[in-house]
C-alpha cells in the first residue's frame, strides 16, 4: 500500500495520503484516526475478515449496515454513506468489495495487516489474552482479532513450556538483546515476567525479588505494555525471521498509553527494528516524542548522518547488533506525518511531514498542535523574564 485517498468517511471529509515506511497520524480525539486505520485494515484484509467472522458464528445476511457494525463496532455503520469513496493504490473499494461471495468463501486467506488497537489492555483477562468469542458482539473486530492472535500464539508456541512457571520476559530467543535491555530498564526495572501454568487458568506473574505479583497489581505502564510485548513476539518470532507470514503492514494505535517518556523512547527503537525488518508501520499518537524521532530522522537523512547519531540519540552502546538496523533505517526508509485537522465542516487530513518548526503554516510549525502548549508556556515565561529584567534596569 503506497497511496490512499478518502472522501466522506465518518468525520473525515477528505484525505490524500502517501505512506512512508513509518507513517504517523496525529490529531485530537474523535477526529477519525481510528476509523481511517480500521478502514485500511478492512480493505487490506477484505477476504480474511468475513471468513473470521463466519468461523466465529457471526451472520449479517446481505445487510451492509450489519457487516459494518460487526467490523467497526455497534452503531458505527453510519460512517459509510453514498458519498463515501475509498481508493488505495488507484483501485476503488465499495461495500461490495467486502460483502462479495468470494470474500466470504475464501477461508484460507491469511491476514496481511496486523492491527494493535488502543484498547489492547482490555484484552488481558486477569493477565491472559481473551478468546475471540468472549467479546461482546458490539466490540470492534480489530480488538477481537488482536486478542485472538496473541492468545493463539501463546497456545501454539513454546513460550509457555512444560514447567509450572515459564519465562516470558526477558527471554533470550525473543527480541534482540539491546532491545530487551532498554525495555527492561524503562518498563520492568529488573523484574521478570513469567507464565503461571499451575492452575486451570493460565496467567502472567511479575517476579520482583521473592514476590510474584498477579497482573492486576502491576503498574499501569506494565499492564499497558504487556499486550505490546506479546505483539512484538508475534511479529518477530525469531531473530532470523524478518516478516510474520503474509503480514506486511502493522498499525499501532497510541503506543504511548500509560508509558513514561523513557519507555516511549525505548519503543521507538523497537519501531525502527520493525521497519528495518520490512514491515510498513502506521502509528496514531498524541505524543510529541514520536514526532521528535521523525523530526530528528529527517535531519539525519538530510545531512548524511550515520548510525552513530542514532546510537547517541537513544544512548545505546555502539557495539551492538542495532548498527545494521540503524544503517537500513537511515539509508533506505522513508517517513511521513499527517495531521487530522478539525474545522466546522469536518476533518481534513494534511501532510505535515517536514515538521518544520519555522514553517508559516501553523499546523506544520506546531506539529499538529502537539507543541502548542509548550510554545505558549515558553512565550509566557520569556515575556515575564523580559519584564523582570526591564524592571530591574529601571
Amino acid at each position: 500500500m503506497e497511496h490512499l485517498k478518502i472522501k466522506s468517511l465518518g468525520p473525515i471529509n477528505e484525505a490524500d495520503i502517501h505512506f512512508g515506511d513509518l507513517t504517523l497520524f496525529v490529531g485530537p480525539q474523535a477526529s477519525g484516526k481510528s476509523i481511517l486505520l480500521q478502514m485500511i485494515k478492512l480493505v487490506m484484509d477484505r477476504y480474511n475478515i468475513p471468513a473470521v467472522l463466519k468461523q466465529n458464528n457471526y451472520e449479517w445476511g446481505k445487510k451492509n449496515e450489519n457487516f459494518l457494525d460487526l467490523f467497526f463496532g455497534e452503531s458505527m455503520s453510519g460512517i459509510w454513506t453514498p458519498e463515501t469513496k475509498v481508493v488505495i493504490d488507484a483501485k476503488t473499494y465499495g461495500l461490495a468489495s467486502f460483502l462479495s461471495k468470494q470474500g466470504v468463501r475464501e477461508v484460507s486467506k491469511t491476514e496481511k495487516l496486523f492491527y494493535i488497537p488502543a484498547q489492547r489492555v482490555v484484552t488481558m483477562s486477569q493477565g491472559w489474552p481473551r478468546a475471540f468469542g468472549t467479546f461482546d458482539i458490539g466490540d470492534p473486530f480489530v480488538l477481537k482479532q488482536f486478542s485472538e492472535s496473541i492468545r493463539m500464539m501463546l497456545e501454539k508456541e513454546t513460550l509457555n513450556g512444560d514447567s509450572d512457571h515459564s519465562a516470558v520476559f526477558p527471554k533470550p530467543n525473543r527480541i534482540k538483546e539491546p532491545l530487551r535491555k532498554i525495555l527492561d530498564e524503562s518498563i520492568f526495572h529488573g523484574a521478570k515476567v513469567e507464565s503461571d501454568n499451575t492452575s486451570l487458568k493460565r496467567r502472567f506473574l511479575l517476579e520482583i525479588g521473592k514476590s510474584k505479583l498477579p497482573f492486576m497489581t502491576w503498574s499501569a505502564g506494565q499492564k499497558e505494555f504487556m499486550p505490546l510485548l506479546l505483539s512484538l513476539y508475534y511479529l518477530m518470532p525469531a531473530s532470523k525471521v524478518k516478516l510474520k507470514n503474509d503480514i506486511k503492514t502493522v498499525i499501532i494505535e497510541e503506543p504511548e498509553m500509560g508509558l513514561h517518556p523513557k519507555a516511549i523512547q525505548a519503543l521507538m527503537v523497537v519501531f525502527l527494528e520493525l521497519i528495518a525488518r520490512g514491515y510498513k508501520l502506521i502509528i496514531s499518537t498524541h505524543s510529541p516524542v514520536l514526532l521528535e524521532l521523525l523530526w530528528a530522522l529527517n535531519y539525519i537523512k538530510k545531512y548524511h548522518g550515520t548510525p552513530v547519531d542514532l546510537f547517541d540519540l537513544f544512548s545505546l552502546d555502539k557495539n551492538t547488533s542495532m548498527a545494521a538496523t540503524f544503517k537500513t533505517v537511515i539509508n533506505e526508509k522513508t517517513f511521513a506525518t499527517y495531521f487530522f485537522e478539525q474545522n466546522s465542516e469536518g476533518v481534513t487530513i494534511r501532510n505535515i511531514s517536514s515538521l518544520d518548526a519555522g514553517s508559516d503554516e501553523k499546523a506544520v510549525a506546531n506539529w499538529g498542535g502537539l507543541t502548542d502548549f509548550a510554545s505558549k508556556a515558553g512565550d509566557i515565561v520569556s515575556k515575564l523574564v523580559a519584564n523582570e529584567d526591564e524592571g530591574t534596569k529601571k
